[in-house]
């Protein structure tokens, strides 16, 4: 069965009992992991136990398919429920899944850890059609969950954060669950929390605390990459695509990411055009551009016209559409549609130096 993402966390407290398998995919590697991790936690009690968990990889799979049926058939050394993780699955794992389906004795409850797969997968469509299985898809937060998962973290710490400090954690977190948690664990030991050492008196995440903390994630390289494009360099922002892709990036959260900065500037360049001075405008951002970027910031509302913007802000969001929807490859498409608005940013820049 499938598993809508309303209902993930109630299934996630408590699975029916006759579900046998469950898959776990999606392209946020992490939240699969740490799902798969509460999955096994909650059925065998201690996730590093040999007696009650079971791990096989894929490729192990494939080299014995009826291991996955034998370890979910196997008793548990002392008696309890066992759990059996198959990691890196995807559809070469379907014929060895398919036997746990076919009758097989055990109640082991088999969880299986996938990527990202498509609806054709063959994968997803044996657990979302058959009696005993589930199906949970593993997306990136959104900005509403991530801003919760980030307060929920600190409140836990027994600290909370400004409006400026959670806004700049929510633009730079979010790519990965179990990235955003290890930068998270960061920012909780450079504040003190919990240690001998802590500040009682300093309970508050203010920006300047997340900036030192946060500024070495890959979201920092897409920081770049925004900069780059509204300084129409496009040397730069081939070398900053390039790294925010190596280091895990989404396309779709590179575009979005952009986006964030291009909204930013048409928010500011819209206030200007309508009589508020550039120092006034900028102040009304949350967070405001930190001072190492704000003039280049305010050399791009100056430069680019909320006219420009706007249709920047259409490029961005066709090519996130086309990335849902297309077969082409969405790191081409992320590219081409950064590519065309660096250089009409480039072109504007080029014309207002020339007096136009």
């Amino acid at each position: 069965m499938k598993i809508a993402a309303k209902d993930i966390d109630r299934f996630l407290r408590a699975p029916p009992a006759a579900v046998r398998a469950v898959l776990l995919y999606g392209p946020d590697g992490g939240l699969v992991r740490e799902r798969a991790r509460a999955l096994t936690t909650l059925v065998a009690g201690d996730p590093g136990d040999p007696f009650r968990v079971a791990e096989m990889t894929n490729a192990e799979t494939k080299s014995d398919p009826a291991r996955l049926v034998d370890e979910a058939a196997a008793m548990a050394f002392g008696g309890g429920r066992r759990a059996v993780r198959l990691r890196d699955a995807d559809d070469t794992s379907a014929p060895a899944i398919e036997g746990l389906f076919a009758g097989a004795p055990g109640d082991s409850l088999v969880v299986v850890e996938a990527g990202d797969l498509p609806a054709r997968s063959a994968l997803r469509k044996i657990f979302e059609a058959a009696a005993g299985a589930a199906a949970l898809p593993c997306y990136r937060d959104d900005e509403r969950a991530l801003a919760a998962l980030i307060g929920q973290i600190l409140r836990n710490a027994g600290l909370s954060a400004s409006p400026d400090a959670l806004a700049y954690l929510t633009a730079n977190l979010g790519g990965d669950r179990m990235t955003t948690r290890h930068e998270l664990d960061k920012l909780l030991l450079y504040m003190g929390a919990g240690g001998l050492d802590a500040d009682p008196t300093r309970r508050q995440v203010e920006l300047e605390d997340a900036r030192a903390c946060i500024g070495d994630s890959a979201a920092l390289s897409m920081d770049d990459l925004a900069y780059a494009l509204g300084d129409g360099d496009l040397p730069a922002v081939d070398r900053a695509l390039s790294r925010s892709l190596r280091e895990g990036a989404n396309p779709v959260a590179i575009l979005r990411a952009v986006a964030r900065h291009i909204l930013r500037l048409h928010l500011v360049s819209g206030l200007c055009a309508q009589g508020t001075s550039l120092d006034a405008a900028m102040k009304k951002l949350r967070p405001q551009p930190f001072w190492k970027v704000a003039p280049r910031f305010r050399a791009q509302v100056q430069v680019l016209t909320p006219d420009n913007l706007g249709k920047a802000l259409a490029r961005l969001l066709e090519a996130e559409r086309a990335c849902k929807r297309s077969g082409a490859p969405g790191e081409l498409l992320c590219a081409q549609a950064l590519s065309a608005i660096t250089r009409a940013c480039g072109s504007r820049r080029r014309a207002r130096r020339a007096g136009f």
